[in-house]
């Protein structure tokens, strides 16, 4: 499978299939494969029970039924998060982590603040330069890690404090503007509008895990020495890993800035945690090779949702962060524990 994607087979590989639907030692083997559906079927789910529980909530406090601007609300808070995860997920499944998320969108979140204002065309202009600054941020990542063969955590918690610094330095404090065009683009209290770039980035993800981009990432992360046995260049993947999770979290903080109109330093710290925690609820292994960014993406929704139904069940704001790392535990566990059940089941 693996070889016949890239086009490539190692010398001395057998034609045959191996145990368990595996062709060589790179490719996903059917329960693996079974294993990335079953977590995207449980992500999903929880992801509803999730919305059915808000709407419980909802109707129980406010004695109404949540209409476009409830859904618009939700949608527009879930697209940083949604961008950050999609990244981050891109990174785990080559088996590294970026702790630098956050750093990024703290960067990327000041620029927006500071230079997204003045007409489309100077508007387009620092769009793509934050974009870039993402990228040349995931460049350094991915070339200390790939190339410099540091560790991932390293590297990562590094530049973290890198990009940190260079956001304060850019807006010390919390202010700027986002022009009102722009954050159109985002914030619609008629139609989740922001909804619509949610659904783009979900059918990207499914095109390009099909490209042979796609297919040498999740080989790096399924067996990295059957990878470069299958002529897959890993550390140039891994670069490129890094350099897209950069340019995402820096859209991450984009839109962030939207979405408050305005820009914060430390807006984007809690980003790098919570990212990871999507990635994992969504069903994207921490072991590497299997995942899917549909799936951090429904895991970016279910932590957004958790917000607000923890604010219609009256929870007091000081042990808001106590319920919601009880549910991160029991969510994860839920999603692994299920997982294993129905792919035993087939």
């Amino acid at each position: 499978m693996l070889e016949r994607a890239l086009g490539t087979r190692p010398q001395g590989a057998p034609s045959g299939s191996g145990r368990g639907g595996t062709t060589g030692r790179g490719a996903p083997s059917r329960r693996q494969v079974m294993a990335q559906n079953a977590s995207l079927v449980v992500a999903g789910t929880l992801l509803v029970a999730m919305l059915v529980l808000y709407i419980v909530l909802y109707m129980g406090s406010l004695r109404a039924f949540p209409g476009t601007f409830e859904a618009a609300s939700i949608a527009d808070h879930a697209v940083p998060l949604s961008l950050a995860a999609v990244g981050q997920s891109l990174v785990i499944l080559t088996r590294g982590i970026d702790l630098s998320v956050g750093g990024m969108m703290d960067l990327s979140n000041s620029l927006a603040a500071l230079k997204l204002q003045g007409g489309f065309a100077t508007e387009a202009l620092w769009t793509v330069i934050i974009l870039l600054v993402g990228a040349a941020g995931g460049l350094l990542n991915g070339l200390l890690v790939a190339y410099g063969r540091i560790q991932p955590i390293l590297v990562t918690l590094g530049t973290l404090s890198i990009f940190q610094g260079l956001a304060l330095w850019v807006l010390p404090s919390p202010g700027g503007h986002v022009a009102g065009g722009y954050t159109s683009l985002f914030l619609n209290p008629n139609a989740p509008s922001a909804l619509i770039w949610v659904v783009l980035l979900a059918l990207a993800w499914v095109a390009f895990r099909r490209t042979r981009l796609g297919v040498q990432i999740f080989a790096v992360g399924n067996d990295e020495q059957a990878a470069r046995a299958n002529s897959v260049p890993v550390a140039r993947t891994k670069v490129i890993v890094y350099v897209l999770a950069g340019m995402l979290a820096a859209g991450a903080g984009i839109a962030l800035a939207t979405t408050t109109t305005g820009g914060d330093a430390t807006g984007g710290d809690v980003f790098t945690l919570s990212s990871i925690a999507a990635a994992v609820i969504g069903g994207v292994s921490l072991f590497g090779g299997r995942g899917s960014a549909v799936g951090a993406i429904c895991g970016a929704f279910v932590l957004t949702v958790l917000v607000d139904v923890l604010f219609f069940a009256n929870i007091d704001p000081l042990f808001q962060p106590f319920y919601q790392g009880l549910f991160l535990v029991v969510a994860v566990g839920a999603t692994t524990l299920l997982g294993r059940v129905l792919v035993r089941r087939r």
